[in-house]
């Protein structure tokens, strides 16, 4: 089944206003996107929220908390952003409707250090610097949901990697949207979705291509790219990615890694979808879905959890 007549429409619209010589090239390589983070009007917190501020040693956190909460559960959100780009008003919102649909749980969302000025592991280094607040908080492990999307889909699974390695608690679960999780962009995807891709298609002067946050690491490393790693202790994993994304293949590699070390995941490809569509929020019948399907993944761990305990 192909996308629905809002997604297609949406997806024609990204396709031209990226292929725009004034200001497409600004899209693809992410000079937009970095500016937003300076241009964007104060971001109004909704009723039922407060919206807190929280200073680290290299950088800062926002913390939503709603005023309802009655669940113990919190969900660490990693924005994303391509590693070059910071915190924007767009996670603010994606903070409020996973707080939502996790029956008001409160969120936390670092804005992790970013390239060129500080490379891997900066972000990295600052997502476990915030699973550790969370720890010091009085959450436990089995209370932390992460979530990502882009970047911060992959940056998720580094932190797993990373508090694998250091001898750390897993999460209860994780959500990654549209993940970059292969630096080398050795998928097939890279090449048969070339064309489709509305937003990264058809050049590679784009922000997949971003050398600034390797630098001079590996980007084979695990913890850069996670495709490369192994899976095996993982939490479950909901992933979510659309067929038209050259990153498809960093998905579904990682999906049939994860289901071969044991790990439950849930990958769903939406039909003609592209990167990070979920910020269409009610906009489309895809990302209506995709929300839908994240409410559900939160209730089974929440089920999953309190069966364990």
């Amino acid at each position: 089944m192909e996308s629905s007549l809002q997604g297609k429409v949406i997806r024609q619209l990204i396709a031209h206003v990226s292929s725009d010589l004034l200001i497409g090239e600004k899209i693809r390589n992410g000079e937009l996107r970095k500016k937003l983070v300076a241009i964007e009007p104060r971001w109004r917190c909704p009723e039922g929220f407060t919206h807190t501020e929280i200073p680290m040693e290299h950088f800062n956190m926002e913390w939503l908390e709603a005023a309802e909460n009655k669940k113990d559960y919190v969900i660490l959100q990693l924005h994303g952003g391509g590693y070059i780009a910071g915190m924007r008003n767009a996670y603010r919102t994606f903070a409020v409707v996973y707080s939502e649909l996790g029956g008001n749980i409160n969120v936390l969302t670092p804005d992790y250090r970013v390239a060129p000025e500080c490379p891997f592991p900066a972000a990295l280094e600052d997502a476990y610097s915030a699973y550790q607040w969370l720890l010091f908080k009085g959450y436990r492990a089995n209370q932390i949901i992460l979530a990502g999307d882009s970047a911060g889909g992959g940056l998720v699974m580094a932190l797993c990697f990373l508090l694998r390695q250091r001898g750390k608690e897993m999460p209860l679960g994780m959500i990654a949207m549209s993940p970059w999780t292969d630096l080398t962009q050795s998928g097939d995807s890279y090449v048969l979705n070339y064309e489709k891709d509305p937003l990264f298609g058809k050049t590679k002067e784009s922000m997949i291509y971003n050398k600034d946050y390797v630098k001079d690491a590996d980007p084979k490393n695990p913890y850069i790219s996670p495709v490369f790693g192994d899976f095996k202790g993982f939490p479950p994993m909901l992933i979510q990615v659309g067929s038209y994304e050259m990153l498809l293949s960093d998905s579904v590699t990682v999906a049939k890694k994860a289901e071969k070390a044991g790990v439950k995941v849930k990958l769903s490809i939406y039909k003609g979808m592209f990167h990070v569509f979920q910020m269409g929020l009610r906009m489309m019948p895809e990302s209506k879905e995709a929300w839908k399907e994240v409410e559900e993944f939160l209730k089974a761990l929440e089920q999953i959890n309190s069966e364990i305990i």
